[in-house]
């Protein structure tokens, strides 16, 4: 079998009116490589099993109809290219859906890299020829692809949003996941880059989890006498965390909380993917994985 297998490895989504950014970058990888396999993997743990709950229901199937069975029957990355390498696909290409290169990249960077390590006492029955990874939206350190030019990249791609928020003459907030364990450092690049490539626009970015809290966000908001917010998630897609930490009602979200403190806040619950410059960075990486690798797309 000659083709290469692309596996796209998203973190996933759990509500279906989430799955919007995953499945645009799905069907733009369809198109711009209709001659490859096709394969989905959710590499968190807890939605891959709030789906295989769902996959035995089918109440909630008949109340879901339009869930692709691709999320239907969604696996991790191990399971995915186990299945494919089952099916006779030799050589397959894993492109992250992540953001950055943060925890759910690097595991899932050392499970390739694990199953790279197999050696069989007889070399035809490796299990693969090739099988390799692509690269987050924002990159990952190394002198092969600078960082620097992904996260500039990433930058131009959210023009639109920074059209919006300038329209509503409102300070545009980006909120990222963030994560405990890894420096905040890339989304403080980022906001830099936005920042020199839309002077005339106030953006920043807050995270979730980590370091760039809310109260960090909000005291450069005061600073820079900040009146009107539109709040957006950096985020793949417009899943709990944009709905339930940025933009509900409850008393604890970053909505309610700006706006306790005086702000004008308003929210766009649009995940990146959804955004075709943002899913196109994507197929650049998968590209690049591919030229690297010596493999035909």
């Amino acid at each position: 079998m000659e083709s290469t297998a692309l596996v796209l490895a998203a973190f996933g989504a759990g509500q279906p009116q989430a799955l919007n950014g995953i499945l645009r970058v799905w069907e733009m990888t369809q198109k711009e490589f209709p001659k490859q396999k096709h394969a989905l993997a959710f590499t968190s743990n807890m939605l891959r099993k709030i789906w295989q709950k769902r996959k035995n229901d089918p109440e909630w199937q008949k109340e879901n109809p339009l869930v692709p069975p691709e999320v239907m029957e969604v696996k991790g990355t191990l399971a995915t290219i186990a299945n494919l390498q089952d099916q006779g696909y030799k050589n397959i290409l894993v492109q992250p859906l992540h953001i950055y290169a943060g925890e759910e990249f690097s595991d899932l960077k050392s499970y390739i890299q694990g199953l790279n390590s197999i050696q069989t006492v007889k070399p035809k029955w490796q299990p693969f020829e090739k099988l390799v990874l692509g690269r987050p939206a924002l990159g990952e350190p190394g002198p092969e692809h600078p960082y620097q030019e992904d996260i500039e990249k990433a930058a131009k791609a959210l023009a639109e949003d920074v059209k919006t928020a300038s329209g509503q003459n409102a300070a545009l907030v980006y909120m990222g996941h963030g994560n405990e364990y890894f420096s905040p450092g890339i989304y403080m690049e980022m906001q830099n880059a936005l920042n020199e490539l839309y002077p005339e626009n106030q953006i920043f970015i807050g995270t979730v989890e980590g370091s760039m809290s809310l109260d960090y966000v909000e005291k450069r908001l005061k600073h820079a006498g900040v009146q009107k917010v539109l709040l957006k998630p950096l985020m793949l897609v417009a899943g709990d965390h944009a709905h339930e930490d940025m933009s509900s009602s409850e008393p604890d979200s970053w909505k309610s909380i700006l706006e306790s403190r005086g702000y004008e806040v308003s929210c766009s619950l649009i995940g990146l993917g959804e955004n075709p410059a943002w899913a196109a960075i994507y197929m650049d990486h998968i590209r690049d994985a591919a030229l690297k690798a010596g493999l035909e797309l």
